[in-house]
């Protein structure tokens, strides 16, 4: 049996889709398709059931996932002793990041890395998913908020300030103003419940889990949010509100397998991350 074929199965069961599971592993819709086909004409078995939601695993799938888990789980731990012994200033690095600082911090690192390692060629991620380091997903994870996995080496580099913010005219007209938040998956973040505390009464006019959008919604005129300091307070049509009660910040946290830590192109990657959040003033102390 081909490793390859147990990467798909396992990649469907998870995403629950063909297109899921193809952008997952970087293939299309129509060649996850042909591949689960071949897969059950080749063994003469269903592992999948397609549903009206999707695909779900056949009982057959449900005792063989255990099998192929702890195959990918090897296969992984052999890819991170392999590249752990890599000396190589060369290669691919692949970070991932929320999308607010994907351009803030990482573009500039990759600028400056270009000229003093041309070899090393980063892939950016930007993505509000966690995704897994110990999977390979990403070599690198910068988040603001603490990694967990003792298998997960993290450190703290550097606090985003954040504040609420509304568009001046909106606030010199003197009205109450509706808010702008996340959806409900993310209402158990600190700023989502800071902002519905200050202003309990106050209707949602908009939800949102893209920083970028809550930016935009603001500049409208549509309500209050919170953003990142460094977003809200280079926007000359916003102001910022000052609430009682001590200032929010989140911590910004660099994670990196504990495997892959010492592989020197990740190294440099890291440090430079680290260097670039260190130089920015927007960002205070680790």
């Amino acid at each position: 049996m081909d490793w390859d074929d147990l990467k798909i199965i396992l990649a469907i069961a998870r995403e629950g889709t063909l297109t899921g599971a193809a952008r997952v592993l970087g293939l299309t819709q129509p060649t996850m398709g042909r591949r689960l086909a071949a897969f059950e004409d080749r063994h003469g078995a269903r592992l999948l059931q397609r549903m009206p939601g999707g695909y779900v695993l056949t009982p057959l799938g449900e005792s063989v996932l255990a099998h192929a888990e702890r195959i990918e789980a090897e296969v992984l731990a052999a890819e991170r002793a392999i590249m752990g012994r890599d000396v190589a200033l060369a290669g691919t690095v692949r970070v991932t990041t929320v999308d607010l600082l994907a351009p803030q911090v990482v573009v500039p690192v990759i600028a400056r890395l270009q000229a003093e390692h041309p070899g090393i060629c980063i892939e950016l991620v930007p993505d509000s998913r966690l995704l897994s380091l110990s999977k390979r997903e990403a070599d690198i994870a910068l988040r603001p908020s603490r990694f967990r996995g003792a298998e997960i080496h993290a450190r703290r580099v550097g606090r985003i300030g954040l504040g609420i913010y509304a568009a001046r005219d909106a606030l010199d007209r003197g009205e109450p103003l509706p808010l702008v938040t996340t959806l409900e998956d993310q209402g158990h973040l600190a700023e989502t419940t800071w902002l519905r505390a200050l202003y309990p009464d106050a209707p949602i006019a908009m939800r949102s889990n893209d920083r970028h959008v809550h930016l935009q919604a603001a500049l409208a005129g549509i309500g209050l949010t919170v953003l990142s300091r460094f977003q809200g307070d280079a926007q000359p049509g916003l102001r910022r509100l000052h609430s009682a009660g001590p200032e929010h910040d989140r911590e910004l946290w660099l994670g990196v397998h504990a495997d892959l830590r010492h592989v020197p192109r990740i190294r440099v990657v890291i440090e430079a991350i680290a260097a670039e959040i260190a130089a920015q003033k927007v960002f205070g102390a680790a």
